[in-house]
């Protein structure tokens, strides 16, 4: 099998995207007051380095993680993948939610809503 090589443009998005879903995760993880080994550990981890790749956009949350990372942080499972998605698959997310994905708040402006959620848990 041959593999497609990725439109230059996409792939530039791509990694901005992943930048901001770790800079939101990281203002989630900050927000419930856990450190990254922390984190690692209430996730099941076993190196809290994989934290620190995700939060620096080297890496995603795995898609069967991403309920224990929500519950981890303090935060709606639902409400976590449908985030994750604006930014992982933004065009999925964009046919699932009616355009949503178009607009993606960057993680300066996620952090207030990850600290109402914080405080509520």
């Amino acid at each position: 099998m041959s593999r497609t090589a990725m439109n230059p443009a996409k792939a530039a998005l791509t990694k901005s995207l992943r930048r901001e879903a770790g800079r939101w995760l990281k203002a989630a993880r900050e927000a419930a007051g856990l450190t990254q080994a922390e984190l690692a550990e209430k996730t099941g981890l076993r190196y809290y380095t994989f934290v620190s790749q995700v939060e620096n956009g080297l890496g995603r949350v795995p898609i069967e993680a991403q309920a224990v990372w929500a519950q981890s942080l303090g935060l709606d499972p639902t409400q976590f993948a449908r985030t994750l998605l604006r930014y992982y698959e933004p065009e999925l997310h964009r046919l699932l939610f009616d355009g949503a994905a178009g607009e993606i708040e960057p993680a300066e402006e996620v952090a207030p809503f990850v600290a109402d959620r914080a405080a509520q848990a």
